[in-house]
């Protein structure tokens, strides 16, 4: 038998959390499996049975596994790669947190209350807000949680578009590596199995419908669906499923939103599909805002997915330097609104055909110096470097005269602290005075889905019939929906999966166990 396990000590939710029950968790005792004398249930016969199940390796995922094996649970991780982290390893590694410490050391004045604000704000009103306040009041928590596992972040505050003051944060690799690498090992050493090329299937449920495992295709290779050797996994305390969104499944991305065809890159990984939010529904699970679907502003037209482009913008381009039509020469959108502002106003620069129209963001290299990617867009050509404004102007075939003249406003803008014209905020910004120029050409690819299942405050997956949970079901990350609303803000993603991916973890470790019994046909 396992040892009991009190995980009252992890007081990182707060009250409206309603995870902890007058005011601590429960103690959780483990039970040994019982592995003889036991009947078949549906005629399944298991391969291997845990007491948590996690579908998928990312932020989320591997925040549910690190709190389900701190409770004392034994827990399996899949995913259907070869290489665990899904997007997360790939994104830049940037999350958001309120009144952060290192905010503080900085003089920025922030509180959660601000962070909902602007959370709401760029939502347009849509979020859930009772989810929203969990998130917002847990991000410190959710820092010092990355921290303890090895997370190392950049000594530095960065300010993103759509929040009112800098605070993001981001990890020293410029990546979600850098926070995916040290969690996952973290989790290995206490015990966590996983298992990489392994597939959901379908849910296993019993009589009374709750999820008491996973048919899995083991050893499958993406994207082969023949591939695998069929199997099954029991959970008897719950299955978390932090699965992602399907900003790559080009079919049910177009059913959601038919203007999101072939023509739109997406800068997530290959293995960004629908079939794990396909499972769910298809036991219930209530569908939630599938249609939103968020284009990331910052990206290249100039190279394929996530790319170089996207992290030069975001920590220098966007907040260091403009954004003009190539055409025109005249800036149009604020470069710090809220992504779907931007978005929106970039898709909008197109020639008298509806040809896209590249906008050209560019800064100083001193705006550049902390745009780690720089090089590497420097190298491959999509990124450009100049040592005068007029030979920017010259390459892109921009108008000078109309390009100096919003260079000077803006600069006289920065000069004062405010008053810029497209309002954004430039009381941080470095003037555009002299050379050497950065420029990169923009255009937006599909980045992440706001939809997915509903889920409570406890992270229960909800039933469409009856908006109550499926029992042992449980869900965090981008496969759900709620927090968002209508549009994500940047680098508040990573901040939704490992605070909801927490509290799926820990609720499943404490929820009863199954009283089903498991025919184990053994490895």
């Amino acid at each position: 038998m396992k040892k009991n396990s009190d995980v009252s000590r992890r007081a990182f939710l707060t009250q409206s959390t309603i995870l902890a029950t007058g005011g601590a968790l429960a103690t959780l005792t483990g039970t040994a499996w019982a592995q003889e004398s036991c009947a078949q249930v549906q005629g399944v016969r298991y391969h291997k049975i845990y007491d948590v199940i996690v579908v998928g390796s990312g932020f989320a995922g591997l925040a549910a596994a690190l709190e389900a094996v701190q409770a004392g649970r034994s827990v399996l991780v899949i995913d259907k790669m070869p290489v665990f982290g899904g997007n997360s390893a790939i994104n830049g590694g940037a999350v958001a947190v309120a009144d952060s410490p290192p905010q503080r050391k900085e003089g920025i004045v922030d509180s959660p209350e601000l962070m909902y604000k602007d959370m709401l704000k760029a939502g347009r009103g849509l979020n859930d807000k009772e989810q929203l306040k969990i998130l917002v009041e847990n991000t410190n928590a959710a820092y010092e949680f990355t921290l303890k596992h090895g997370v190392k972040y950049k000594p530095f505050v960065q300010h993103f578009g759509g929040h009112s003051v800098p605070r993001t944060l981001q990890t020293v690799e410029s990546s979600g590596a850098g926070i995916t690498r040290p969690l996952k090992e973290s989790a290995a050493k206490m015990g966590v199995v996983f298992r990489s090329q392994c597939k959901l299937e379908s849910f296993l449920q019993n009589a009374q419908g709750r999820v008491i495992g996973l048919t899995v295709r083991d050893g499958y290779q993406f994207p082969d669906e023949q591939t695998g050797q069929i199997r099954h996994y029991g959970a008897r305390y719950g299955v978390v499923m932090c699965s992602g969104g399907f900003s790559n499944d080009l079919r049910f991305r177009k059913l959601q939103n038919p203007m999101l065809d072939e023509r739109v890159d997406s800068t997530n990984h290959p293995g960004a599909t629908a079939e794990c939010l396909v499972h769910m529904l298809r036991i219930g699970a209530t569908p939630v805002q599938l249609d939103l679907i968020q284009l990331g502003p910052w990206s290249s037209p100039d190279e394929r997915g996530f790319g170089y482009v996207s992290q030069f913008n975001t920590i220098s381009g966007f907040p260091n330097g403009i954004m003009v039509n190539p055409r025109t020469g005249h800036r149009f959108t604020n470069e710090l609104a809220d992504r779907k502002e931007r978005e929106e106003g970039i898709l909008a620069q197109v020639d008298e055909k509806g040809n896209p129209l590249y906008p050209i963001c560019f800064t100083t290299l001193e705006g550049a110096k902390l745009a780690q990617s720089l090089g590497h867009a420097l190298h491959y050509g999509v990124a450009w470097q100049f040592d005068s404004l007029e030979q920017l102007a010259a390459h892109f075939g921009i108008p000078f005269s109309t390009l100096q003249d919003e260079v000077d406003a803006y600069n006289a803008a920065v000069a004062r602290k405010g008053g810029d014209r497209m309002k954004k905020d430039v009381s941080r910004a470095v003037p555009l005075e002299k050379g050497p120029f950065v420029a990169v050409r923009v255009w937006p690819k599909v980045h992440y889905v706001m939809g997915g299942v509903q889920i409570s405050m406890r992270a229960e997956v909800l039933n469409a019939a009856d908006s109550q949970p499926i029992p042992g079901l449980y869900a965090a990350g981008e496969a759900t929906a709620g927090s968002h609303g209508g549009s994500r803000l940047g680098s508040c993603a990573v901040a939704d999966c490992l605070v909801f991916g927490r509290i799926a973890g820990l609720s499943a470790a404490s929820a009863t166990a199954a009283d089903d019994s498991f025919d184990v046909g053994g490895i």
